[in-house]
């Protein structure tokens, strides 16, 4: 679509002013495309104002616009969005999160990417899921705040426990879930406690809402409880925010005897638990049983639950999952309510189609191999081609590993270096919320189109210039 846009955008002079282009189908037989392909062109032409369609008549060159546009003076919002005057100072960074979510130039090896590639998504799954949805009944009306209950009933079972339909609140992904959460339990100026490290795009939330995130360091066993519990003393805090499974970016997994001691200290501190589950579908082929949710064995309330349908499917099916019991599931709906009023229906209907097909059984058990052999070629790769590289926990889950840089190492220059090799991978400070205790790197290996990349990537980073300090 991009190169015939670009195409028909040079041809433009040939036509005068209100001059006609040829027919779609004419464009479709000259450039071989197919008719969507062409809609697609004349709708980006028509959005940059250079054609005007004319439905029943075709498509028109524009008018060109009179002059260049006027210069804008904007200095004046530097003041205005100064935290200075605020009560509390707010800071809105997304760096860390954009990271992620930035497409790297041509060429390079992405194992930067926090979503499957697309040959390990369900895209045939997907678009029968959608089409069916669209068939539906009543699919374009208003659908309950808080979800359509069937598919609060199927999160409901995922996560476990004596929660129920009543419990779960339907969010548009992962990412709203986590906001909707902390803007419900921790007021403007608060302390949030973290795992550290920890997801970038958690501690983004918290700043962004004038909440203080404060670590909690976490070794191959999950978040160190003896500390935790001293961090809780030390600033009153009234919210803990962890992932008991395969954590993001270390992939250690809580455990069992820790499990029982995070929700007694949060219970002894009047704390919430916010249990962000968001790799439980990516469990790799070899990860064993499953521990069960921390929701799910909680009898006092503790635990808000987060949970994401988006990473085991496509970044574009952003449906999550709020689960609570008691006053503060009001909170979470009121102020999710007020966010966004409610997840798209035909989203809901097409997620709903899609986990009660026979294929998604399939898929869960084709991403979970997939996993496993793409974290083998990768960390064989590491030991091979990079052994100053070390690697301090092997994940059975999730889809990325947590490298160690040699203490000395210019982190910074290292990603730097690796890009010009060809390979983006995602540095490890924006993971740390206060000064880190050395430098890493964090490699994904979920986002390239397959295993022969991630070798390739390898080799690239170390002849390229990825391994200087």
């Amino acid at each position: 679509m991009t190169e015939l846009a670009e195409s028909l955008r040079d041809e433009l002079n040939r036509y005068s002013v209100g001059g006609k282009l040829p027919s779609s189908r004419s464009l479709v037989e000259r450039f071989r495309v197919s008719p969507v392909t062409v809609s697609r062109a004349l709708a980006q032409l028509a959005a940059e104002g250079l054609v005007v369609t004319r439905p029943g008549a075709g498509v028109f060159r524009a008018a060109p616009r009179d002059g260049a546009p006027a210069a804008v003076d904007t200095s004046w919002q530097e003041v205005a969005l100064s935290a200075e005057g605020d009560l509390v100072p707010r800071s809105v960074d997304a760096s860390g999160v954009m990271v992620c979510l930035a497409a790297p130039p041509p060429g390079v090896i992405e194992l930067n990417s926090g979503y499957l590639h697309s040959s390990l998504q369900p895209e045939r799954a997907l678009a029968a899921a959608l089409a069916r949805a669209g068939r539906r009944p009543g699919v374009w009306s208003r659908p309950p705040v808080e979800g359509l209950t069937e598919l609060r009933d199927w999160f409901a079972r995922e996560i476990g426990g004596p929660l129920t339909a009543a419990d779960v609140l339907v969010t548009a992904g992962g990412q709203s879930a986590l906001t909707t959460a902390l803007r419900a339990l921790a007021p403007p100026g608060a302390p949030v406690l973290v795992e550290s490290p920890t997801y970038p795009g958690l501690l983004a939330i918290a700043r962004a809402s004038g909440c203080r995130p404060v670590p909690v360091p976490c070794d191959e066993r999950g978040v160190r409880t003896d500390l935790l519990a001293a961090a809780f003393d030390a600033t009153g805090a009234r919210v803990f925010v962890c992932q008991p499974l395969f954590q993001n970016p270390t992939g250690s997994v809580l455990a069992d005897e820790r499990r029982a001691e995070v929700r007694r200290i949060a219970r002894a501190a009047g704390a919430f638990v916010v249990e962000d589950d968001y790799a439980r579908a990516l469990a790799h082929e070899d990860a064993g049983p499953l521990p069960a949710t921390l929701a799910a064995e909680d009898t006092d309330g503790v635990v808000v639950h987060v949970r994401s349908l988006t990473k085991a499917t496509s970044p574009s099916l952003r449906v999550g999952a709020l689960a609570a019991r008691g006053p503060v599931l009001d909170r979470l709906r009121a102020i999710q309510v007020v966010d966004s009023f409610f997840v798209p229906r035909p989203l809901q209907e097409a997620a709903l189609e899609l986990v009660g097909a026979p294929s998604w059984p399939r898929h869960l058990r084709t991403v979970a191999a997939g996993l496993r052999h793409r974290r083998e070629v990768l960390a064989g790769a590491l030991r091979r081609e990079l052994p100053e590289l070390t690697l301090p926990h092997m994940p059975s889950g999730g889809y990325q590993l947590w490298a160690r840089l040699p203490d000395g190492t210019d982190e910074a220059a290292f990603v730097a270096g690796a890009l010009r090799a060809g390979v983006a991978v995602a540095p490890g400070r924006p993971y740390f919320c206060a000064e880190p205790p050395g430098p890493h790197v964090r490699l994904s290996f979920a986002g390239v189109a397959g295993p022969g990349e991630l070798a390739a990537a390898v080799q690239k980073m170390r002849g390229g210039g990825g391994s200087e300090a």
